[in-house]
C-alpha cells in the first residue's frame, strides 16, 4: 500500500479514519486537485433548493446538534461557489446542526460543479477497474454516498449493474477495525472472509485476523467461530446442572472452533452436542476428536 495521500494536515485532522480513510481512497489524488478546504461563515452557505431530502428526523438531528456543540464539525461539508456565497452539495444535516448549535463557521471542501462532476466520473471509472481491493471499493462507494448524495441503488447502476444490497454489504466492511481493513487491502483477507467479523468487538477481530491468515480459514469456518464467540458473549439461562459444565463447554467450543453445548438432566444423564455447518466442518471436527 502506498503512503497515505491527502489534502494536507487540516483535512486529515477533520476526517477521521472511520469515516473516510484516504489510504484506501482510489481518487484521493484527484480530490486534492479539485477541492479546497476552507473555514466558511454559516451566513454565506445556503442549502441546495434541489436537494431531494426534505425530512430530517428530529431525534437524530438533536443528537447531531449535541455532538456538534461538543466536538464541532468533524467531517467537512461539500459546497460549490454560487452567487453571493456557497451552495451545499453534501452535508446539509451537518450544516443544520451547526446552525442549531450556534456556530459561526464550519469546515467545507469547495469544488466547482464541473470539478464535482469530474470527480464523480473518476470514482465511477476507478470502480470499474479490476485491481481494486474490496476495501478500496467500499471507500469509493462511501464517498459516492456521502459526498455525491448517491443511494446504494444509484451507485450500483453506475458501476455496472450491481445490486443495492451488494453495494451496502461492501460498504459495511468500513465498520471493521483498521487491522482487518489493512489485511483486506494487502490481499491477506477476502471480502467473504472479513464480512462475518462485522459487528464483533475490535479486540476479538484483532485476535482473529492473524489466525485466519495463518490457518487459511474459509468463510464457513470463520462464521462458525464468530457464532461461538457471540454465543459465549450472550448470557443464557441455564439449569443448575448445566452451569457446572459451562467452563468445559466454552473450552471445547474454542478447541473445535464450533458451538458446543453440554446439557445435563436432574438424574445426571446428559448430552454433549457439537454443531457443524457443512461436511467439511464435520470432517475437521472428527479429525480433531481423533487427536
Amino acid at each position: 500500500m502506498s503512503a497515505k495521500r491527502g489534502l494536507g494536515r487540516g483535512f486529515d485532522a477533520l476526517i477521521p479514519a472511520d469515516l473516510l480513510d484516504e489510504s484506501f481512497d482510489p481518487t484521493a489524488g484527484q480530490d486534492h486537485k479539485v477541492s479546497e478546504l476552507r473555514s466558511i461563515k454559516l451566513s454565506e452557505i445556503s442549502p441546495d433548493p434541489n436537494q431531494p431530502r426534505r425530512m430530517f428526523e428530529e431525534t437524530a438531528m438533536a443528537e447531531l446538534t449535541h455532538s456538534v456543540r461538543e466536538h464541532g464539525i468533524v467531517q467537512p461539508i461539500i459546497v460549490t461557489a454560487s452567487k453571493g456565497g456557497y451552495t451545499i452539495v453534501a452535508g446539509e444535516r451537518r450544516y443544520r446542526a451547526a446552525v442549531d448549535a450556534g456556530l459561526e463557521r464550519i469546515p467545507a471542501l469547495v469544488r466547482t460543479l464541473t470539478d464535482q462532476h469530474k470527480l464523480e466520473l473518476s470514482l465511477i471509472e476507478n470502480l470499474q477497474r479490476r485491481d481494486l481491493t474490496a476495501i478500496e471499493m467500499a471507500t469509493a462507494y462511501a464517498k459516492l454516498r456521502d459526498q455525491f448524495n448517491l443511494s446504494a441503488e444509484a451507485i450500483g447502476q453506475r458501476v455496472g449493474g450491481r445490486s443495492a444490497s451488494a453495494i451496502s454489504n461492501t460498504m459495511r466492511l468500513l465498520q471493521l477495525p483498521k487491522v482487518a481493513q489493512q489485511a483486506i487491502a494487502e490481499g491477506d483477507l477476502t471480502e467473504g472472509q472479513a464480512r462475518p467479523m462485522i459487528g464483533l468487538p475490535p479486540e476479538e477481530v484483532q485476535k482473529l485476523v492473524p489466525k485466519i491468515i495463518v490457518g487459511q480459514w474459509n468463510a464457513r469456518r470463520i462464521e462458525q467461530v464468530v457464532a461461538t464467540l457471540k454465543a459465549d458473549a450472550k448470557p443464557r439461562p441455564q439449569t443448575t446442572a448445566t452451569k457446572r459444565y459451562a467452563d468445559e463447554s466454552g473450552r471445547l467450543s474454542k478447541r473445535f472452533a464450533a458451538p458446543v453445548d453440554i446439557t445435563v438432566s436432574r438424574q445426571g444423564k446428559g448430552k454433549l452436542t457439537i454443531a457443524f455447518g457443512s461436511d467439511d466442518e464435520l470432517q475437521r471436527i472428527l479429525k480433531e476428536l481423533e487427536k
